[in-house]
């Protein structure tokens, strides 16, 4: 292989192994018409360059590399089912473009319709505004919002070498973006410490918002501008945090008395991310032990006005916390 015609046969060979990749995942089992998004967005046109660890660092892949072999692992290395750092400033990472098995279970469970007006914050690489565009059939449908302008305009350009054009927006999605309200869907691609009340206020009553929320990700249905309430998925998610959002602090104290066994466990250390400001972590083992470790689809939130609370099982029922 030796020129870019040949890179673009590498990709569509690669792109097609990731879309059955996916396809034996079971994540379109629910809305096979993702297969065809997936199939048809070319991921590469979305990380020109992105970054995988070595020993010592990172190294730095990119499709305009001078030999033919580095641009060959870039291709490949673009369609792995793999989470992809897409930019980095001083050791941190700021932007990624995350695991596509992941995105399409995200994007199914968003159970979006013909029609819907979509709002997805955090724009990364403009690589899942791309899929919800051709998904819609209508580019003026999606809005994705960065608070990063370097991001955005990254994002515009990689859309606009796809074929896309969705509106992208410079600014704080923790805002949302008002002046194209209201949505159907509202997506989150990051992780926050809370559910905004400007998303609910934004959303349509029977509208969808999907967030990633203490390690796990939530959905909820908006009842009306001031109320939402869902569970979570039984999906563990680790997403990059939305810039400017407050960041979750630092691990509560109290650990001594839980025993090692509940400290190491996923479950458990969800269960305390989640109950930050409601439970200390000996209430939080306790809880934890009396209900045999219960999995993060037990688990909701309910979103009043200002108001927010987390709960396991029902949210009227015994367990329930403020949720800070």
């Amino acid at each position: 292989m030796g020129g870019y015609e040949d890179l673009d046969r590498l990709a569509a060979a690669a792109r097609a192994e990731l879309v059955r990749e996916i396809e034996l995942s079971g994540a379109w089992t629910a809305d096979p018409v993702w297969r065809e998004a997936f199939a048809a967005v070319p991921r590469h046109l979305f990380v020109p360059y992105y970054y995988v660890g070595v020993r010592g660092g990172y190294e730095r892949r990119w499709g305009e590399h001078p030999d033919r072999e580095a641009r060959e692992r870039w291709v490949r290395g673009a369609y792995a089912d793999a989470p992809l750092a897409t930019r980095m400033r001083d050791g941190e990472l700021l932007s990624s473009s995350s695991q596509p098995s992941l995105m399409a279970m995200m994007l199914v469970e968003l159970d979006v319709r013909d029609g819907d007006r979509v709002l997805e914050i955090g724009a990364g690489t403009g690589y899942n505004a791309a899929l919800l565009a051709h998904r819609l059939r209508d580019d003026d449908l999606v809005t994705t919002v960065d608070l990063d302008p370097e991001i955005t305009e990254s994002a515009r350009r990689h859309l606009d070498a796809a074929g896309h054009h969705p509106v992208v927006v410079t600014g704080d999605g923790a805002r949302g973006v008002p002046e194209r309200a209201p949505y159907d869907r509202i997506l989150a691609t990051c992780a926050l410490p809370s559910v905004p009340t400007a998303w609910p206020a934004q959303c349509r009553p029977g509208g969808r918002i999907l967030t990633p929320l203490a390690t796990g990700l939530l959905v909820l249905t908006v009842r009306d501008a001031g109320y939402a309430e869902g569970r979570f998925l039984p999906t563990p998610a680790f997403f990059v945090p939305l810039r400017g959002a407050d960041r979750p602090g630092p691990e509560l104290p109290g650990l001594g008395g839980v025993p090692r066994r509940a400290r190491e466990n996923d479950l458990f250390r969800f269960l305390l991310a989640l109950s930050r400001g409601g439970l200390d972590p000996q209430e939080a083992y306790a809880l934890w032990e009396r209900e045999n470790a219960p999995r993060r689809e037990r688990y909701g939130i309910t979103v009043s006005g200002e108001r927010s609370w987390a709960w396991l099982d029902d949210p009227d029922g015994p367990y329930a916390w403020p949720f800070a």
